[in-house]
């Protein structure tokens, strides 16, 4: 939804994702935060979080990938990603879950806690540091949702039509779907059904707690049917419309109901759904990528 990219300033390298950084180096990191707080920061400087992962300190990415998810129960146009420039001083990598310095490491001199991508500490997979002192970290800018991404499709799905969408899912669930295809999700924000997206990017976010290099994506193809817009909240439909004769419930894009921003689908009969093939991560440089990046209107 943020920038996909970002240049550091002159003379400030970007902190490579696997490589530790280097005592009393300087580097461009990301904060994601609201826009409210941003205001704060930007107006009083930082506050050290009171506790986390890490401790006591000041929680940012080199990955603005991973600063953009956050806050995490904040809706996605309302937030941004402070850009900010950091010397790390002096650097303790912390890289398993109960290292014995896990939240002690400033206790013992170290100025920047660093948690490498992929050491299995962060659910995302992504790179994590903590700063303790707040006056090491020097804001330099914002960057804000791009509003052109939130709304890929805008336009509800015609009814009886054939759409490309996307499911995610682990891999080992993948491969059941695909020897037996899928089944109803006994309940969820649209109630019963099987719950994917036209966006590639909401799909490839599932599922929420298992680590990205581990989920695949599902890329299928749905005969909507009979389709139903649930675009608030405690719609009178939201969780009976096939129980009204309509076959999908679709949640459009920036209506609030779900925190990303990005539509959603609920299709009641799993027959309406044929998988096409299945979408595996990749890694470039410590950041998930996945193998088709195109989105589709229509299956062809």
């Amino acid at each position: 939804m943020l920038a996909e990219y970002d240049r550091a300033p002159p003379g400030v390298p970007p902190l490579g994702s696997f490589s530790a950084p280097a005592d009393g180096k300087r580097y461009l990191m990301y904060h994601g935060t609201s826009a409210v707080a941003a205001a704060q920061i930007m107006a009083h400087g930082f506050k050290p979080s009171a506790d986390g992962m890490l401790g006591r300190g000041v929680y940012l990415s080199r990955d603005l990938n991973k600063a953009s998810r956050y806050p995490l129960d904040e809706f996605v146009l309302k937030r941004v990603v402070l850009r900010v420039v950091v010397n790390v001083g002096r650097v303790k990598k912390i890289d398993y879950q109960g290292h014995p310095l896990q939240t002690t490491w400033h206790d013992h001199g170290y100025d920047t806690a660093w948690c490498p991508p992929n050491c299995g500490m962060v659910p995302s997979g992504l790179e994590e540091d903590c700063v303790w002192d707040p006056n090491r970290i020097q804001v330099i800018g914002l960057i804000y949702p791009n509003l052109a991404v939130q709304s890929y499709f805008p336009e509800e799905p015609a009814e009886g039509k054939v759409y490309r969408m996307y499911h995610g899912t682990s891999r080992s669930a993948a491969q059941m779907i695909m020897a037996h295809g899928f089944k109803q999700s006994a309940g969820g924000m649209l109630g019963r059904g099987v719950y994917l997206s036209r966006d590639l990017n909401k799909a490839s976010r599932y599922p929420l707690d298992l680590p990205e290099n581990q989920r695949v994506v599902l890329r299928v193809k749905v005969n909507v049917g009979k389709v139903k817009k649930i675009d608030r909240q405690y719609h009178p439909l939201q969780k009976s419309w096939h129980d009204h004769g309509y076959d999908t419930a679709w949640c459009p894009p920036g209506c609030g109901m779900v925190k990303s921003g990005l539509e959603e689908d609920c299709v009641w009969d799993p027959n309406r759904i044929q998988v096409i093939d299945a979408i595996y991560p990749r890694s470039q440089t410590g950041r998930m990528f996945y193998t088709l990046l195109t989105y589709g209107m229509y299956c062809m």
